[in-house]
């Protein structure tokens, strides 16, 4: 099952869809920058889509997501209920209930190993866009006092009705998820486009639509030192990658993972390199990525076999990677 040199990996943060030298002319490609992070499609054109047409589609798309999550924009949604008073109420849009919602469900599930309320330590740690520069390690009181302004149970949410509250101090960041969510909204509009084939990324997280021209299933490995894993395909399912091998924080010559632990307000220790996921859902995919970083290298395994996950745990072992897949990944890439 090793794939040709162009197999398309995850688990990093610019990865683009290069189609192979023996693809058809019709497996086309097109990439942008989003999100911080670059984008990237590849998708079967027997119809001749203008590729204006497709790039539009998904510039409009990623936009009505930055529009909503994106805490970089001091007019989105999210950035406007993190400025709000103490016991206001929001009604917000259904994407942002959606996100929001899945987030909500895997902190019950995981014991608060992701949570969307962790603005403030992101912030308190160096990462996020409202970070300042950090010239040593938070004081325990700063780390204390940005913790009590965290908690995913203080958010009262009716996903019926769309509204959240403002307890006041919170700061969702939507950051383990959002991007997952943008790679299927995407998805989405192509599909309403006319498009029925394609592979759509975003700073690596992926979601497989239909097959390669040919009828081949769009495949993806896992980018470890030694391509321990077959690759696997991505017929109708998503897979998202969380880890410290691209966003760290240096400070006297140590670093630190840009993953937030929400349960104690630190950064991961350095035991894994990285946990990848699949789902049909990118947007759950990502989220359980990030949940099972958090969960770590004993309970991370533990979880996602009780919960039939298929997941991929590299973890560091001195100078070598111990790579363990779930049997819910074996099956898939048997």
């Amino acid at each position: 099952m090793r794939p040709s040199f162009a197999t398309w990996r995850a688990g990093g943060y610019a990865n683009t869809a290069v189609p192979r030298p023996a693809d058809p002319s019709r497996l086309q490609k097109l990439a942008g920058r989003t999100m911080g992070t670059t984008w990237s499609l590849a998708f079967d054109n027997p119809a001749m889509h203008p590729h204006d047409a497709v790039l539009a589609t998904v510039n409009e798309t990623l936009g009505k997501v930055i529009a909503q999550m994106s805490t970089w924009d001091a007019a989105s949604d999210i950035s406007r209920y993190n400025r709000a008073q103490a016991g206001s109420r929001h009604v917000v849009p259904d994407d942002f209930a959606r996100v929001l919602g899945c987030a909500l469900q895997w902190a019950e599930a995981s014991g608060g190993a992701i949570d969307p309320t962790v603005g403030s330590l992101v912030a308190l740690w160096g990462f996020g866009a409202h970070a300042r520069a950090i010239s040593a390690e938070p004081s325990a009181a700063a780390l204390a006092d940005a913790k009590s302004r965290t908690g995913w149970k203080r958010l009262a949410f009716a996903p019926d009705a769309r509204t959240i509250t403002q307890p006041g101090g919170l700061s969702l960041d939507f950051s383990g998820v959002a991007k997952g969510f943008a790679v299927d909204q995407v998805a989405e509009t192509l599909l309403t486009l006319g498009l029925r084939d394609f592979l759509v990324e975003i700073g690596g997280e992926l979601r497989g639509v239909g097959v390669r021209p040919g009828g081949q299933a769009w495949r993806v490995r896992i980018d470890i030192a030694d391509d321990a894993l077959p690759p696997v395909a991505l017929t109708g399912m998503s897979i998202a990658t969380s880890g410290d091998r691209w966003h760290v924080h240096e400070q006297g010559g140590r670093c630190w993972s840009h993953t937030i632990d929400p349960r104690n307000g630190k950064p991961l220790p350095a035991t894994l390199a990285s946990v990848t996921a699949l789902h049909p859902q990118c947007m759950h995919a990502d989220a359980l990525a990030t949940a099972l970083m958090v969960l770590g290298a004993t309970d991370g395994p533990a979880f996602a076999e009780r919960h039939r996950i298929a997941a991929v745990f590299v973890r560091r072992n001195g100078e070598t990677q111990q790579v363990l897949a779930t049997k819910a990944w074996r099956a898939l890439s048997a």
